[in-house]
C-alpha cells in the first residue's frame, strides 16, 4: 500500500499505484481532492505528454506545485493517464 502524506494528512492511498521513473502515480479515485488545488503550471515530457500541476494544501500549509498528472497522456503513458504523483514536501511511503 502506498500513501502520500503532507502536514500529517493522508492525501492519497492505494495498492494500485503505477511506479514510473521512481514516482508512485496514484489512481485518480484514491486522491483526496479536498487537499488539491489547481495551479497554472504545466510542463511537457517527450514521452508522457503535458503535465498539469496542483498545489497541496492542508490546514493552511501549502506545498506549491507538489502534485502532477498527465490528463491527456501520450500513447506510451496511457496506463497512468490521470494518475497523480507527488513531490516537494509531500512524503510518499511505499
Amino acid at each position: 500500500m502506498a500513501r502520500a502524506v503532507f502536514n500529517g494528512q493522508v492525501i492519497a492511498e492505494s495498492d494500485a499505484t503505477e511506479v514510473v521513473e521512481g514516482n508512485n502515480y496514484f489512481p485518480p479515485d484514491s486522491v483526496n481532492r479536498e487537499f488539491i488545488q489547481d495551479n497554472a503550471l504545466t510542463t511537457t515530457c517527450p514521452w508522457k505528454g503535458e503535465a498539469k500541476y496542483y498545489d497541496v494544501v492542508v490546514d493552511g500549509k501549502t506545498a506549491e506545485h507538489a502534485a502532477w498528472c498527465y490528463p491527456d497522456a501520450k500513447p506510451q503513458a496511457i496506463n497512468f493517464e490521470g494518475y497523480v504523483a507527488f513531490w516537494r514536501g509531500v512524503t510518499v511511503e511505499a
